[in-house]
């Protein structure tokens, strides 16, 4: 039996901004059919790991593959293969709404009219009207319709419900779902509001500080990951214990905790807390 390779696959990715580290050995594996969110605060490194992995950066040091390639050495077929959506639409400002998806229709041959009218129709977009007159929402609207109409066999989303109302965010995510569960393709999207993240994503990654703190599926994570009190009467050794994933010194005394409840096996100063994706962020990036 063959070790089948990762659609998407970050090994080591570093890249650095004069003093400042955007990523910091980054190693990451998204199999086929994944939909992955991407956590992070500002500055965390996600829209410079999303380009790495996309090959629209090169790394100063380790390497991202896609469909089995270096990122960096995509050909034209594995282009049309993807579609990116970043925080702000490169357009061709003075087209019309209808020409412009016509173009992109011109250039895949599995392009989705009956996507592309019907997600005009909901959002209000109107053909005939030019890219510059429409609102920051409606360009992300546009630019979202524009990588959706592919089917993409990878889908990738840059903070892309940021100027979206919740009725337009609602709609994405049943296309998101659409895209994921009846068509087998891989999404990858970086949010802020984790209550979209949780309803539609099998798997998260957080990134901090450029550095990858958590990754894996979704509702085992929420499963394992526990707070932990550990009393200021308990010594704490300085090496972090087995299982544990973070600590912060607590307000009251003594310490927080994030365990993996999973892989610890020394006794329990006292009963750990289940916690929720906000939580966790929380615990993570503090």
């Amino acid at each position: 039996m063959t070790d089948t390779p990762p659609l998407l696959e970050a090994c080591g990715l570093t890249r650095q901004f004069k003093a400042h580290t955007a990523l910091d050995a980054v190693s990451l594996r998204i199999e086929a059919g994944t939909v992955l969110g991407l956590l992070g605060r500002n500055g965390a490194g996600k829209s410079t790991l999303l380009e790495c992995l996309l090959g629209l950066q090169r790394p100063d040091a380790g390497e991202a593959r896609l469909f089995g390639k270096p990122a960096a050495r995509l050909d034209e077929a594995d282009k049309m293969q993807l579609t990116y959506v970043p925080q702000r639409l490169d357009a061709l400002e003075w087209a019309k709404v209808g020409p412009w998806l016509d173009l992109f229709a011109s250039l895949y041959p599995g392009w989705d009219g009956q996507r592309v009218e019907r997600l005009l129709e909901r959002w209000a977009l109107d053909r005939k009207q030019q890219i510059n007159r429409l609102s920051p929402g409606q360009r992300q609207q546009l630019a979202i319709i524009r990588a959706l109409a592919p089917r993409p066999r990878l889908l990738v989303l840059d903070e892309p419900a940021a100027a979206l109302d919740p009725s337009a965010r609602r709609e994405l995510l049943r296309e998101i779902v659409e895209l994921s569960g009846e068509h087998g393709g891989t999404v990858i999207f970086s949010t802020h509001i984790l209550s979209d993240l949780e309803r539609v994503a099998s798997h998260v990654a957080l990134l901090h500080g450029g550095r990858l703190r958590l990754e894996g599926e979704l509702d085992t994570l929420k499963d394992n990951l526990r707070r932990l009190h550990w009393p200021a009467a308990h010594a704490l050794p300085e090496h972090p214990l087995p299982g544990e994933k973070a600590r912060r010194p607590a307000a009251s005394g003594g310490w927080t905790l994030l365990i993996d409840q999973s892989q610890w096996h020394l006794p329990l100063p006292s009963p750990p807390q289940a916690l929720s994706l906000e939580d966790l962020f929380v615990e993570l990036t503090a």
